[in-house]
């Protein structure tokens, strides 16, 4: 029997970003872990315009390639972690948009996120995703990874975490085993 999968979001599309960074680390992490079958999806490879469907996403009737590939993405997902940058108090535009390009697709699946800004760690864009995706029928959880201060982790274009933000790891993504495992039987 294979294992879930598991997408790991990059969400920020500005150059100069360490989201790739933060994620490739975050998804190391994972597949030690063991739990799932990890992929890392970019949205700046991704390359979604804004929203240029024709039909209601609810519909599933994509008219677009990159919409059709950004949707088998994310149906053959269990559950997800998104990596989110905070920009002024909320999360990355292109972010929402990818959302909103998919209906469906998000029910009944865990999603949790690695978070990272300032002092705040990126605390108050997750507060801002979360009901978006519960209004999709996703399940956020508590368990998260927290980066305050990212700047204070990157060593020669390297993510270093301190001993805090690895432990934080683990639980997390043992929360989404457990809750992948219970939500399959309604996807």
């Amino acid at each position: 029997m294979s294992k879930p999968v598991l997408q790991v979001v990059v969400s920020s599309v500005r150059l100069g970003r360490v989201s790739p960074i933060v994620a490739e680390w975050f998804a190391d992490e994972a597949r030690k872990h063991g739990a799932f079958e990890v992929e890392v999806a970019d949205l700046a490879e991704l390359n979604l315009p804004l929203m240029d469907e024709p039909n209601h996403p609810i519909m599933q009737a994509y008219q677009h390639e990159h919409t059709k590939r950004w949707a088998k993405i994310v149906e053959r997902s269990d559950a997800f972690v998104f990596v989110v940058p905070e920009y002024d108090h909320g999360y990355p535009a292109p972010l929402k948009n990818a959302i909103d390009y998919l209906f469906n697709e998000w029910a009944y699946k865990p999603v949790s996120f690695v978070s990272y800004g300032g002092i705040s760690a990126g605390l108050r864009a997750v507060q801002q995703l979360k009901p978006v995706l519960s209004a999709l029928r996703m399940v956020p959880i508590v368990e998260q990874v927290m980066i305050p201060m990212i700047g204070a982790h990157l060593v020669d274009g390297k993510f270093v975490p301190n001993e805090i933000i690895t432990e934080s790891v683990a639980p997390a993504l043992d929360e989404l085993a457990k809750l992948e495992g219970a939500l399959a039987s309604l996807r």
